[in-house]
């Protein structure tokens, strides 16, 4: 078969690889429908997750049909239709017991595309099966599916629920990326004043409008001054960074209000200054974390109903054979207009024309 091989910073290609094989009667094969491209992918290419390993298969994200399944897995069998999780989890450890799936103890965690052969590919091995697929309703299309294996899931977990969102909050989203966008769409879940979305492409601050943002501003244009204006001077309730770089974290801390929350979501490469001499009094509290998925049954039946922009954040589709150039736009997407980019092919719910 044919995956999307890491081999190094700066260098990948889509190349033949071992078909994947059971090796404990908890998984699963399952067949790849649908991929997407995540923005920490962009983080491996660039060096900046070290413990990836040159060969390995890139990829946590997917949606497809079981085809061989371990004679202790009880929840799936050959044939079905399945959501793939960014997450592992053993469902025994300490972490699991407690929903904490990220921080499995049992070779669990985030390590599809990190630590094993990942999803960008024909074929992929997922461990663990019984919690780390998910039956897929008919009623739910591949491509609208793949996004809640990862983004949707870590926005609503990471960036709103541990962000406290609240009824009446005013919601500050840095970063209006795929992440940031499904941010801002599940913060309103919560029925918030406002949201505002923050972020330096036009194209994605329109979108962010579209999802509900009541206001937009440019990360290099003193944003922090419209969230003072909207809240008499106070700052915002919750801030959730959805970039990752230090000058946007600390964006997010000059405009939160005393008493308010950070959740940062983005996968920083670098150190971060924290300002403690002037967070100390203001009674901040900032959260960081990797998305456990312990939503991703309630996400899913919100899909089921209508109740999740999905589509709407997918603009450019192609085949999986067109991995590599996938790749090339969703990393521009500044000139590209990329937000969300899905690959499948001829079996898949998908128009794959490589077009936005």
């Amino acid at each position: 078969m044919k995956g999307y091989v890491f081999h190094g910073p700066g260098s990948s290609a889509w190349e033949e690889v071992p078909d994947p094989q059971l090796k404990e009667a908890t998984d699963v094969v399952v067949r790849v429908d649908a991929v997407t491209i995540c923005g920490t992918d962009l983080h491996i290419l660039k060096g900046d997750v070290p413990e990836v390993r040159p060969g390995t298969v890139l990829g946590h994200e997917a949606v497809g049909e079981v085809v061989e399944a371990g004679g202790d897995v009880r929840t799936v069998r050959p044939g079905d239709r399945v959501l793939v999780s960014c997450i592992t989890a053993c469902g025994r450890c300490r972490y699991c017991r407690e929903g904490v799936y990220g921080q499995c103890l049992e070779d669990g965690g985030w390590i599809l595309g990190h630590l094993i052969d990942g999803t960008q590919a024909e074929y992929v091995r997922v461990p663990y099966a019984d919690l780390s697929v998910h039956p897929l309703p008919s009623t739910v299309t591949d491509a609208d599916a793949v996004l809640l294996a990862d983004i949707f899931p870590t926005a609503y977990e990471v960036g709103v629920l541990k962000g406290g969102v609240r009824p009446g909050d005013t919601v500050v989203v840095v970063g209006a990326g795929p992440v940031g966008l499904a941010a801002v769409a599940t913060a309103r879940l919560f029925a918030p004043e406002r949201v505002i979305a923050v972020d330096v492409a036009p194209a994605r601050l329109e979108a962010a409008r579209s999802l509900g943002a009541e206001a937009v501003a440019d990360t290099r244009e003193a944003p922090e001054q419209l969230v003072m204006d909207l809240t008499g001077g106070l700052g915002a309730d919750v801030v959730v960074e959805a970039v990752g770089v230090p000058e946007t974290f600390e964006t997010c801390t000059r405009m939160v209000r005393p008493g308010g929350r950070v959740a940062n979501v983005g996968v920083h490469g670098k150190p971060a200054t924290l300002h403690l001499e002037d967070l100390w009094i203001k009674d901040v509290t900032i959260t960081t974390g990797l998305v456990d998925t312990h939503s991703t049954p309630t996400l899913l039946r919100m899909a089921a109903a209508g109740r999740l922009p999905l589509a709407e954040l997918v603009t450019h589709t192609f085949p999986l054979e067109r991995m590599e150039e996938a790749y090339d736009v969703f990393s521009r997407a500044a000139d590209t207009g990329a937000l969300k980019v899905v690959l499948g092919g001829p079996r898949r719910d998908l128009v794959a024309t490589g077009t936005g």
